[in-house]
């Protein structure tokens, strides 16, 4: 039997490679610039025969077409003959091999053949990568992407074809990728064919909308106010991969302001260069409970602290790709701080009281830091996503000779996977853990408000909500507000509701749940007095529920934890 399916697999492998005469056309790229083959020593001499007819249609395909995809239908599939005694139209047989004419025939054909244990499979020899259906972006921006070049050895069962289709569509130009093979000029020869359908790339990448808790710049808290802001991106200017996009965040007396350029092919070459630019007029509120503050009039007691600052300055950075799904950057950043806070405040920390530490420093100063990033990404898609996992691995180091008043180096870790259910439902297992060493800004301290989703989040580095954490668990998590030491894990269930072609791609309702933890040097030295056992340890839960809609303009998501947040649990505020 073995032998058996072994002479099987030859003939079948036989009956691809001569179906039909190398009538392959030149290498070239449809709807935009041409793409030459590159050059190789190993590519095959130019063929010298008169003009021959269309190419037979790939042996292999690589993803599934979307609904309305306009990509042109292939050519009819050529059937061998059939077999005799066999009445079934939709059976094909093998067509029976051919003897090789040449040495270099017998060569080739022996190289479309991979014997591994348990496994047969076909590779061909790349003979050159074609781009059709962009009619914006440059081909060469195409290319970028697909690792696979010229005179590379080609196995159909590659798992870098699945990868490089999801690296693609994670671009966020193509609103659908397909990548198939068709037979080269000779036999043992293929082109991979890279099919894709652009969509719209001026995007909105957020949209933040909500209602906070905050205070007036003397302290007294004020029951709701609103805040909003958006960021939106062209992520391929002009058809050439640029991103250039702004953010704009908009609070009571806070604003914030984000330029940015990106480049992911600089001056042609391989790597990325990107510019930031940011501008904050922020407060943030301290003061657990009995806030004191010193003003220059008289001692006052108020319901918090309120630290004014501006931050200027910018970022500068390169990265380079260290695999299909793996890239690193690098970047340095400067800014100059100017801060204008109380002479001095205390509050009630636990039952004691103790001065207010606002993490930064009063007046002008500088901050200048290196960061080195590094981004591992293999979803099917980058907001709705089915599969695959992304991981962000970051680390940042300000010391004092690059010019900076917060000597700190900062590491964190967050990774996600997404596991596809049987029944069509999605699963998200989310983690996250980072930590500070040193004298961090308190913009670059963690917040407790990016942990749980029943505080709004920072945007754009703006802290709107005066709020401590809901406490669900009854422990000294209501004590920390910015800590130098965070994990969390959480647990996301979605469930598609919809998915089209036109102005919306999908709508899924999803519902999360994690546990989180938050504490710093001060809290591990000296926890909050009049905690004792188990509420000692700064943790708790938090949840959301809502819809996840991808647009043509880019993805949204609606929550209803803001909401819920201002529904008093108990130990809140006590």
């Amino acid at each position: 039997m073995r032998k058996l399916a072994m002479a099987l697999a030859l003939q079948v492998a036989a009956a691809a490679m001569t179906a039909a005469t190398a009538h392959a056309q030149p290498v070239r790229t449809w709807g935009g610039e041409r793409t030459p083959p590159e050059p190789s020593s190993d590519a095959p001499p130019a063929p010298t025969a008169p003009p021959a007819p269309p190419p037979p249609p790939p042996p292999t395909t690589v993803g599934t077409p979307v609904e309305g995809s306009t990509r042109p239908e292939p050519p009819p599939v050529p059937k061998p003959p059939a077999s005799k005694g066999n009445d079934d139209p939709q059976h094909t047989a093998p067509a029976e091999p051919t003897t090789p004419t040449t040495e270099e025939e017998e060569e080739a054909r022996s190289q479309a053949i991979v014997h591994t244990p348990g496994h047969i499979g076909l590779r061909y020899k790349l003979e050159g990568v074609e781009v059709q259906g962009n009619t914006t972006t440059l081909s060469r921006v195409v290319l970028r992407y697909v690792r696979f070049k010229a005179g590379d050895t080609l196995d159909v069962d590659d798992k870098e074809l699945s990868v490089t289709r999801f690296r693609l569509l994670g671009t966020g130009f193509f609103r659908d990728v397909q990548l198939s093979l068709r037979r080269g000029s000779r036999r043992g020869y293929a082109v991979l064919v890279v099919s894709v359908v652009e969509r719209n790339t001026i995007v909105v990448n957020d949209i933040w909308l909500g209602l906070s808790a905050d205070a007036e710049p003397d302290g007294r808290a004020r029951p709701l106010t609103a805040y909003g802001g958006l960021d939106v991106s062209e992520r391929n200017l002009a058809g050439t991969g640029i991103t250039l996009g702004g953010a704009m965040a908009l609070a009571d007396r806070q604003l914030a302001l984000r330029t940015r350029f990106s480049d992911p092919q600089f001056r042609g070459t391989p790597w990325m260069a990107n510019v930031e630019l940011l501008y904050n007029n922020a407060k943030d509120f301290f003061g657990n409970r009995d806030a004191l503050v010193d003003d220059p009039q008289a001692d006052v007691r108020q319901d918090f602290a309120v630290a004014a600052y501006r931050r200027f300055g910018g970022s500068v950075g390169v990265g380079h790709d260290l695999g299909t799904t793996t890239q690193l950057f690098l970047d340095y950043r400067f800014e100059k701080i100017d801060a204008n806070l109380p002479r001095a405040a205390s509050h009630v920390r636990g039952r004691d009281v103790e001065p207010i530490d606002f993490h930064i420093h009063g007046g002008s100063s500088l901050i200048s830091t290196l960061r080195a990033t590094m981004v591992h990404d293999t979803r099917d898609e980058p907001f709705l996503p089915t599969r695959g996992t992304h991981m962000a691995l970051l680390s940042e180091l300000s010391l004092s000779p690059l010019g900076t008043d917060y000597p700190y180096a900062k590491v964190q870790v967050r990774a996600s996977h997404w596991f596809p259910l049987s029944w069509g439902h999605v699963l998200r297992l989310e983690g996250f853990a980072g930590s500070i060493f040193g004298d961090a800004p308190l913009f670059e301290r963690f917040y407790v408000g990016d942990f749980t989703d029943l505080l709004p989040d920072r945007v754009l580095d703006l802290n709107f909500d005066r709020r401590a954490a809901p406490n669900f668990l009854d422990t000294s998590i209501q004590e920390v507000r910015y800590g130098t030491y965070a994990a969390k894990v959480n647990v996301e269930y979605r469930i598609p509701l919809y998915r089209g072609t036109r102005s919306i791609y999908g709508i899924d309702l999803f519902g999360s749940f994690g546990i989180y933890g938050l504490t710093d040097d001060l809290n591990l030295r000296q926890p909050p007095s009049g905690y004792s056992g188990f509420s000692k340890v700064p943790i708790d839960l938090t949840f959301n529920a809502g819809l996840r809609i991808e647009t043509n303009v880019g993805g949204f998501a609606f929550g209803i934890a803001n909401l819920v947040g201002f529904i008093p649990v108990r130990s809140e505020g006590n």
